[in-house]
């Protein structure tokens, strides 16, 4: 039988899983426990790639842990994910530091790298060995977050954004609208 997770065990635990830029409590798993994530992601490769990591998880706990993804905005708006997390809404969320920009500016350091910037797996290479995974830290505990992070293929760098027209002087950017994240 599947018992329902509460904040305050979520709490008691050790830390436990990684995926890109999830946001999960600490946790120790018992026998039976469901993990609700929400993704961030509406399908493609970022999906593919919660889905894998959820597999994985699942068969690794042999069910003493099962996490249930969620799709995109069935809980909260992408952009909510970080702060359910730290509120007990959701118990983690699969998603992109680079989307809570807004909280600060240095979370696209850990997100989507700018243009012609490091692949994914150099800044996966800088988080685990080159002392990222400290100053991410850092910034989690300076935005007072009950969170606990783990990296797994974050996003490559984007382009600083898609145009129906090229873009040749700085002057066209004035008042133009466009979809980018992070440091883009």
């Amino acid at each position: 039988m599947s018992k329902s997770i509460n904040r305050r065990n979520l709490l008691r635990g050790s830390a436990v899983v990684g995926a890109g830029a999830l946001a999960a409590p600490a946790v120790h798993a018992q026998e039976g426990q469901t993990f609700k994530m929400q993704a961030a992601w509406g399908g493609g490769i970022f999906l593919e790639n919660a889905q894998s990591y959820v597999n994985r998880v699942n068969e690794m706990t042999g069910g003493a842990l099962k996490i249930e993804l969620l799709p995109v905005n069935s809980v909260v708006k992408t952009s909510q994910m970080q702060d359910a997390v730290h509120r007990g809404v959701l118990d983690a969320a699969h998603y992109v530091p680079a989307y809570w920009y807004s909280k600060s500016k240095s979370a696209s350091l850990f997100g989507t790298g700018p243009c012609f910037g490091w692949s994914s797996q150099e800044v996966l290479g800088w988080v685990n060995y080159g002392g990222g995974q400290e100053l991410f830290d850092e910034l989690m505990a300076s935005l007072g977050l009950n969170v606990v992070s783990f990296f797994n293929s974050p996003m490559p760098a984007q382009p600083l954004g898609w145009f129906k027209q090229q873009i040749t002087d700085a002057d066209q950017m004035s008042g133009l609208k466009y979809r980018t994240v992070g440091l883009a």
